[in-house]
């Protein structure tokens, strides 16, 4: 009993192992007779994507010519780039013969679409957005933008997110779906940008003079500003310890890092105007008021600290 079942199992193991020399000689033959077809496809495959790269340089250089956006243009060489080596793939599988692969695949693309459409909800939106963000000119390349709570100069727009480089060097990358869905503060849609200054002075300052003086320092360091005019001074309240104004001028500059620039000098000229015509900006102060009959005990704290 048991010989026959040993002779039976090692007659199905040959049996299998006939059938599948046989496959891969079949795979061979099909190998060799395709040989050809496989060395061309390999070639049109590197000439492809060689192709891909020259053609998407050239119709780089045409839309140059273009008023497109520099981030549209990009976004435009490169999608024809994705088609040049789609058609090569579709030509790869041509030479190979495989005609019903290709088939095949047109047909599952729609439920492959549908499929990946649904798992890439995020990424298609940011990819849907960042096309919107190509297209329009109120954000281009070199705009100084605030949006999400975030600041800095437009370097890149890409399919995935903008890139925004702020006051300090550093790089932020945010999806391009919270860029189109939230405001956006573009600094460099104007010609000029308004410096906003707020500071205070002591109660006993003379404040029409405080006025002048302001001003005129204002009008004598901003070569943009000519006339007492075009600044704008105002007393906004009685604060704690001083008396509060706002200062506001206009100043030629698209950029945040401008106007920080000009805030910053502004207060050192004002310090300097104030300290040299004896105007105080006093510190915060509180006053205590004590009861007339209120003494202050400090016997306990000095036997405390002998001890």
């Amino acid at each position: 009993m048991t010989p026959n079942i040993t002779e039976l199992i090692t007659n199905r193991a040959y049996d299998a192992w006939d059938k599948m020399t046989e496959k891969i000689i079949s795979w061979l033959d099909v190998i060799v007779v395709n040989l050809p077809n496989i060395v061309i496809a390999i070639v049109v495959f590197f000439i492809v994507i060689i192709a891909s790269k020259y053609i998407s340089r050239f119709s780089l250089k045409l839309l140059n010519k273009t008023k497109l956006q520099h981030s549209m243009k990009g976004l435009i060489s490169k999608f024809i780039a994705i088609v040049v080596i789609l058609f090569g793939l579709f030509l790869i599988l041509g030479i190979l013969n495989l005609n019903k692969v290709l088939n095949t695949i047109l047909a599952g693309v729609g439920v492959a679409g549908l499929a990946v459409g649904l798992a890439l909800q995020g990424v298609l939106s940011n990819t849907y957005s960042g096309i919107v963000l190509s297209y329009i000119k109120q954000v281009k390349f070199g705009d100084w933008i605030q949006t999400n709570d975030y600041e800095g100069e437009v370097i890149d727009i890409d399919l995935r997110a903008i890139t925004l480089k702020q006051i300090d060097n550093n790089l932020v990358y945010i999806p391009n779906k919270l860029v189109v869905e939230h405001p956006i503060k573009n600094f460099s849609s104007t010609a000029q940008s308004r410096v906003i200054l707020e500071c205070g002075v002591s109660y006993d300052s003379d404040l029409r003079m405080v006025k002048d003086l302001t001003i005129d320092t204002i009008v004598k360091n901003f070569d943009v500003v000519t006339n007492q005019k075009e600044v704008l001074f105002l007393w906004r309240e009685f604060g704690d310890s001083s008396i509060d104004y706002e200062l506001r001028f206009w100043i030629n500059s698209t950029s945040a890092l401008e106007v920080a620039k000009a805030k910053s000098e502004c207060i050192m000229l004002i310090k300097e105007a104030y300290k040299a015509n004896d105007i105080n900006i006093p510190f915060p102060i509180r006053t205590l008021d004590m009861p007339k009959n209120f003494t202050l005990n400090t016997s306990d704290n000095n036997e405390d600290s002998s001890s």
